[in-house]
């Protein structure tokens, strides 16, 4: 990416990023389409999760109607949203703090 050019006696305009950005969020959310072995496959093949973990975000999606399957920064976390999506899933994204 190319990088912006300052002039002499220009004030450039900085945007500030706070130094530490609340983590995100990828949430899958309950349909009625796929199939509780499928969604499990889905968090094995996707994520690595072992059989047993993604089994409980399975139940968690099934019977909460959503979870928090990965966290990290707002670029992976959209990836991941975009795989479940791919997968066809249902899945959004989420800053912590936010509903």
């Amino acid at each position: 990416m190319p990088l912006p050019i300052v002039l002499p006696g220009e004030d450039p305009q900085v945007v500030a990023r706070p130094a530490h950005e609340a983590p995100w969020r990828c949430v899958v959310w309950d349909d009625p389409v796929n199939l509780m072995s499928y969604v499990t496959y889905v968090f094995m093949s996707h994520f690595g999760y072992r059989r047993e973990r993604a089994q409980t975000l399975m139940l968690r999606v099934h019977e909460a109607g959503s979870a928090i399957v990965s966290t990290g920064g707002r670029e992976r976390i959209e990836a991941d949203v975009q795989a479940m999506h791919r997968y066809g899933l249902w899945a959004t994204m989420a800053q912590e703090g936010e509903r």
